[in-house]
């Protein structure tokens, strides 16, 4: 007898066509997403190593900072205080002024230090910020008269070194020191053959007549270069009173002294620009008696530093590991 119910030929062979298909479908699904869930463990894994390697080399950091030189060289007892003059000095470098009198500063009022040791290592740099560590010391003279100030030069102590060292009450400096170059200089460049060359035209707005003063790309004017001159010549004398009012009759006759010339240590002595030839040890040893020096140089905190640097590496990463999820 004949029923109204599926034929088992035809139908039954496309219905299991249709079956494989949807079953290799649900398999490809569950396929990637196995998958997904085995990379999720592996990026797991591999961000657990990474922040256990990064913890690791802040913990090493943080101790070798936390016991770092200048943190063991305290000492409580006599002993010669140091503050140290390094590299160019200007507002914007290591040896700018308040770094520069905050330690001085702190010499001073530390009763426990027998005098005070400037060591110098600098070719100059801003006559302001020398000439306000130079006003400093000469202050804190006032203020402790039995504390005497010296300055011991390494390599190098020039311009506004030199501006800084004659508030010493004695300078010193090793034979093969460079010692001198009291004078003032502004330079620039100028670049108006160039772009007439290039067929540039310069376009000046000012507002005053001398507000494009020195411009590089406008011709030199004869007003321009007398007004830099009277400048530089006044900033020049000012030097020039600071050494004699620092050195006084120690300087020598000599019309080259303040010429923008230097001179190897000894020739420096002769010329009285400086006391002696000795260094830092000796100085602290035979002229200051406290053979042990502390510095009191104000330092860049590294720790800081680098807890900075550390959280800035690790936001870049986290920002590209997560571009990277994206992408």
């Amino acid at each position: 007898m004949a029923t109204f119910g599926d034929f088992p030929s035809n139908n039954n062979s496309e219905n299991k066509g249709n079956d494989k298909e949807d079953h290799s479908w649900e398999r490809n699904v569950l396929r990637d997403l196995a998958f997904a869930a085995i990379r999720e463990q592996r990026n797991k894994r591999r961000w657990g190593y990474v922040f256990k390697g990064l913890l690791f080399l802040y913990l090493i950091a943080f101790l070798i900072l936390s016991y770092s030189p200048s943190k063991l060289s305290s000492a409580t007892g006599p002993h010669t205080a140091m503050v140290e003059i390094s590299g160019p000095i200007a507002s914007d470098s290591e040896a700018n002024a308040d770094n520069i009198v905050t330690g001085i500063r702190n010499a001073f009022e530390d009763q426990s230090a027998k005098g005070l040791i400037l060591r110098m290592n600098t070719p100059g740099g801003s006559p302001v910020q020398s000439g306000i560590v130079n006003d400093e010391i000469q202050r804190l003279k006032k203020t402790r008269p039995d504390f005497p100030v010296y300055a011991v030069i390494q390599d190098v102590c020039a311009s506004g070194g030199y501006y800084i060292a004659v508030a010493a009450d004695k300078i010193y400096a090793d034979k093969a020191s460079i010692v001198g170059s009291i004078g003032v200089r502004m330079d620039g460049f100028g670049f108006t053959d160039l772009i007439d060359k290039v067929g540039v035209e310069r376009r000046s707005l000012t507002a005053g007549e001398h507000k494009a003063f020195l411009d590089p790309f406008l011709p030199m004017k004869e007003s321009d270069l007398k007004h830099a001159h009277q400048m530089l010549d006044t900033i020049h004398q000012q030097f020039i009173d600071v050494v004699k009012a620092g050195r006084g009759d120690r300087l020598a006759k000599d019309d080259n002294l303040f010429s923008g010339l230097f001179w190897s240590g000894e020739q420096a002595v002769n010329l009285g620009l400086i006391d002696g030839l000795a260094n830092t040890s000796t100085v602290a040893r035979d002229m200051l008696g406290a053979e042990d020096i502390v510095d009191y140089t104000p330092r860049p905190n590294y720790l800081d530093q680098f807890a900075g640097k550390l959280g800035a590496s690790i936001s870049q990463f986290v920002s590209e590991k997560a571009s990277w999820s994206v992408n």
